[in-house]
Order: structure tokens, then C-alpha cells, then sequence
């Protein structure tokens, strides 16, 4: 009978004897959990199906469907959940963002406020939480991050709710600067948990999922929300708060995992992960388990070393750190001032916060004026507009999940600097497939270029971000996506003023939403040379990096500088 126990419900019929099978077999046999032999006339009639269970039915295998392909996708089970988990942190954030700037017209008749308000509903949240960004980033690097991310995620669902619930514009206001200050603690900890749950040759592949929540967020927040936000604003701030306390939730019975820096060393895991026995060995990245639909993870070999693949590349080449960068302390005993100090002197990211700062300030533009330029350069109307910024956010879909995946590839093929270097070139094709759009005035013409641009602009954002990882001790992962983020944000935020002051500067050539996105081309432009002329930093850097993390452990094999 045990053997019997541990047959698959789904093979039985295959082993079963075409003679036990039912009448359709031939059989007179009369089995009491059978229904297709005789009944007698005291037996109680069979229930129908509505139509309702079959819908559900459908519908339920249709969900267990697509959760099997995703996981297959992904690589496992648990992978799938940390991956969709941290994917619909920054969701949540874009969403929210999106949600105020398509509620616009609504907020502005309920709360007899002006354009400049809501501006300025936006620009204070993103200002706040660009500066909380590094507080929460020092926080990211000494305590547990995945509580640290469940409690703000549910005190922003509380926020969203207050949001809803206020009848003036300086309370909105006052709640949104809260808001601001809560969701700074996203980046740096999504940075932070991507380097220790995932292994270094396939973090630009996670980062291009994680990325593509931040896409589908925006959508979300611009269309969906915004549709709700027509019948209601409060509705709207109401519905956001929902998924929030759901994340939270899921986000805190995440394991926690160790530290990149401590993971080689068996006895330095947190404790409370052994003890949940979740059955998953998060004390080793999260690789690729060999029945992605079963979701167990193989127990991998103890590395040796807390550095990434790119980093033992380099050591293997013989590349030589830079001496006076070698961190030979606790990275979490730095203050603020000399983590920055620190941050800003590894050359290769510099060069990353910039090429980033400028991408980022070309793709607000084009969020904030995108639908306005469409219109006035094409002549279509709002409807027509809108299914063209939905046909430009495919291929940013695509072009993120396929800009990680090829900077993966590089690097498996040998190409230490090959993530910047994907990197670079989709910065420069961006450039030059937006100049085609931007001298024509037919919308047929436009569209394929416009969304190939898309493509290659945000091609760029997952394998700088695996990038960025590669060459930060782990123990400053925190601290420098904070640091990052905090500049970054900046030219976010001026992104909308610049863009918006130049097209009224240029409104009497008829044109001036053309001229001023032909004008914004050259930061783009720059951050691609900026990012080419940066290959040679990166093998040094990336050497550093691991040298430092070799200090970190304490097992002296840094070897390359006094200590």
C-alpha cells in the first residue's frame, strides 16, 4: 500500500487493467465509487455542473497553466516567488506615480487645484525619496532586509489609504511626502537581495524580470487605475493600497539571505533560516533548479569565494585592483560621508550614475510629453496616441527583459566588460532610431522606429544594474544604489521642467515639442560614449571588488596592497 501511496493520482488510469475501467471497457463490473455502471433507483442523482463550476474549472487550470510556465520560465518554484516578489515592489512604486498623473483632471476639480499642484504632488515625493534613499541604503546594510521591505510596503498601503481619505491639498500633500519617504527603501533593497539570492552570470536576466514590474507597474497605474480614478480619485489611491498589504505579507515570509560577503562560511548563516525549514538552501544563490516545475533546489557545492563569475574572471586574467580602493575593514562600520566618499571614487560607477542620471532623464521626458508629442507631431487623436505608447511599452517590455539576458550572454562567453558593453551600444542605436520619428510626420512611419528606440533605451537599465554589482563590495551594495538613486532621481526630477521650459521656449516654430526632443538626444547620446569610453575602468574595478570582498571574509587573499 505504500507503494500504492506514492504513484501520481494522474498515472493511475494508464496502470489501471482496461477491464477495471467501466462499462466503455466492456465491463459488467459494479464498482461503488464507479458512475458509469447501473444505478438503482434509491441512489441519489448525480449533481449537474453549473455553468459557473466549469467556468471556474477553466479557469483554474488556465491559472495553474500559466503558473507552470512561468516557473519554468523563471527556473523553480521558489525562484519564481522571490523573482515575482521583488518584481511587484518596484510595480507598486511606478504605479503609484502613473496613478497621480493619470487621476490629474480628477484631483484637480475635487481638490480645486492647477497643473502646478499637481507637479508638485509628484516632484516633492520623488525629491523626498530620493534623499531617504540613503538613509534607507545604510539601513540595508546591517539589518534584515526582507522585514525591512514588508513593514514600509505595509505602511505604505496604510499611506495610500490616508491618501484617499484627505480633503484638502497640503494634507495630500503631507501624505505624499510620507510616501515619498517610505518607498525610498526599494531600490537599495531590491539591489542588495538580487546579489545575494541570485548568482553573478545570470543577474542581468533576474534584473530584466525584476525591471519588467517596473514597466508593467507604470501601465497599470496609467491605465487601469486611471480609468478607475475617472469614476473616483479616492477609488483609485484605495485600490493600490490592496496589492500593497498583499506584497507585504509575501515579502515576510520570504527567507532572508546571507550576506555575499559571509555566505562561504556555513556558520555565519542567520539562523532563522535553518530554522523556518522551508526546505530551500537560500544560503547559496538561487540557481536554475533541473525540474523548474517541482520548485526544489538541488543543495549547491559551498563556494570558496563571495565573489561573482565576472570577478573570478578577472582574477583568473590576472587583473590587477586598484591598491588604494581595497577596502581591508567592516564595510558597515563606514559613515555615510565616507561611504560616499568611496562610492564616488570607483570610476566605473561613476560612469554608471551618469549614463544612468541621463537615460533616465530622456525617459521621463518622454512619459511626461510622450502623449502630447505623439498628438502634435502625428496629428492623431487621443485614442490613437494612446494604443502608440502602448505599442512603445511592448518593446520597452521586450527590450528590458532581452538587454539583461544579453549581457549575460556576453559574459558567459568570456567578455568581462561585456555588460557595459551591451550597454553602450543600445545607448547609441537609441539615439539614432529616435531621430527617424522625430523628421517625419506620418504615425505609420514613426511607430516601428519609435518602439525600437524603446527597445534599446531600456535594453540598458538590467545589465547596468547587474554591472553595478560587480563592482561594489557587497557589503556597500546598499549604500551605493542609495547614493546612485539619490542623483539619479535628481535629474528625474528636472527632467519634466527642462522638457517642459525648452518646447514653450520653441512653441512659436509650430514645432516645439520636435526641436526639444532633438535637443534632448545629445545627453542620450553622451551617455552612450560615456559608457564605451568606460570599458577600460571596469576590469580594474571589478578586481577591486573582489579583492575588497575577500577582505570582507577575512581570509586574507585580497594580496594585491598593504594592509
Amino acid at each position: 500500500m505504500a507503494v500504492e501511496r506514492t504513484v501520481p493520482v494522474r498515472r493511475l488510469a494508464l496502470m489501471t487493467p482496461p477491464s477495471d475501467r467501466g462499462q466503455r471497457h466492456g465491463s459488467s463490473r459494479s464498482d461503488p465509487r464507479s458512475t458509469s455502471g447501473p444505478r438503482s433507483a434509491s441512489d441519489p442523482p448525480k449533481p449537474r455542473r453549473s455553468r459557473f463550476d466549469a467556468l471556474r474549472s477553466t479557469g483554474g487550470s488556465a491559472l495553474g497553466a500559466t503558473r507552470r510556465r512561468l516557473e519554468t520560465t523563471l527556473g523553480g518554484a521558489d525562484r519564481t516567488l522571490v523573482i515575482v516578489t521583488l518584481a511587484a515592489v518596484l510595480a507598486l512604486s511606478s504605479a503609484d506615480t502613473s496613478t497621480v498623473g493619470a487621476a490629474a483632471s480628477e484631483l484637480r476639480q475635487g481638490l480645486h487645484i492647477d497643473n502646478t499642484d499637481i507637479g508638485l504632488l509628484v516632484s516633492v515625493s520623488a525629491a523626498i525619496g530620493a534623499v531617504a534613499s540613503v538613509p534607507f541604503g545604510i539601513l540595508v546594510d546591517r539589518v534584515r532586509r526582507t522585514t525591512l521591505l514588508s513593514v514600509t510596503i505595509a505602511t505604505w498601503g496604510v499611506a495610500m489609504i490616508a491618501s484617499a481619505a484627505v480633503s484638502s491639498f497640503g494634507d495630500l500633500l503631507l501624505v505624499r511626502i510620507f510616501l515619498g519617504f517610505v518607498t525610498a527603501v526599494a531600490g537599495p533593497a531590491v539591489a542588495s537581495l538580487v546579489g545575494d539570492y541570485f548568482p553573478g552570470q545570470e543577474r542581468g536576466t533576474i534584473y530584466g524580470y525584476i525591471l519588467t514590474g517596473e514597466l508593467v507597474g507604470g501601465g497599470v497605474g496609467f491605465f487601469i487605475t486611471g480609468d478607475v480614478a475617472a469614476i473616483s480619485w479616492r477609488a483609485a489611491f484605495v485600490l493600490l493600497a490592496v496589492p500593497a498589504f498583499a506584497i507585504s505579507w509575501q515579502l515576510r515570509k520570504l527567507t532572508e539571505p546571507p550576506r555575499a560577503a559571509r555566505s562561504a562560511d556555513p556558520s555565519t548563516a542567520d539562523p532563522r533560516n535553518r530554522a523556518r525549514g522551508s526546505g530551500s538552501p537560500y544560503g547559496d544563490p538561487l540557481t536554475a533548479t533541473a525540474d523548474p516545475l517541482a520548485g526544489d533546489l538541488p543543495p549547491q557545492p559551498a563556494r570558496s569565494e563571495a565573489i561573482s563569475d565576472v570577478q573570478q574572471m578577472a582574477r583568473d586574467a590576472g587583473v590587477m585592483p586598484d591598491t588604494e580602493l581595497i577596502l581591508r575593514g567592516d564595510p558597515r562600520r563606514m559613515g555615510i560621508f565616507s561611504a560616499a566618499r568611496y562610492v564616488l571614487r570607483v570610476r566605473t560607477n561613476v560612469v554608471l550614475i551618469v549614463s544612468s542620471a541621463c537615460a533616465y532623464f530622456f525617459l521621463t521626458g518622454v512619459q511626461t510629453f510622450g502623449l502630447e508629442f505623439v498628438g502634435q507631431q502625428y496629428g492623431v487623436g487621443t485614442f490613437v496616441a494612446t494604443l502608440m505608447m502602448l505599442a512603445i511599452g511592448a518593446g520597452a517590455v521586450l527590450g528590458v527583459l532581452a538587454g539583461g539576458r544579453a549581457g549575460d550572454a556576453m559574459v558567459k562567453r568570456g567578455r568581462i566588460d561585456g555588460r557595459m558593453l551591451v550597454a553602450g551600444v543600445a545607448a547609441i542605436a537609441t539615439v539614432l532610431l529616435f531621430i527617424p520619428p522625430l523628421l517625419t510626420t506620418s504615425a505609420v512611419t514613426a511607430l516601428p522606429y519609435i518602439a525600437a528606440a524603446a527597445f534599446f533605451l531600456t535594453a540598458q537599465n538590467p545589465t547596468l544594474d547587474a554591472a553595478r554589482l560587480d563592482i561594489m563590495p557587497p557589503l556597500l551594495w546598499g549604500r551605493a544604489e542609495g547614493i546612485r538613486t539619490l542623483l539619479r532621481s535628481a535629474a528625474q526630477a528636472v527632467a519634466p521642467l527642462v522638457f517642459g521650459g525648452l518646447a514653450d521656449l520653441l512653441a512659436s516654430t509650430h514645432h516645439g515639442f520636435r526641436y526639444t526632443f532633438l535637443v534632448m538626444l545629445l545627453p542620450l547620446g553622451a551617455s552612450g560614449v560615456i559608457l564605451l569610453r568606460g570599458l577600460r575602468f571596469y576590469p580594474a574595478d571589478v578586481a577591486t571588488a573582489a579583492a575588497s570582498a575577500s577582505h570582507e571574509r577575512g581570509d586574507g587573499e585580497a594580496g594585491h596592497g598593504p594592509r
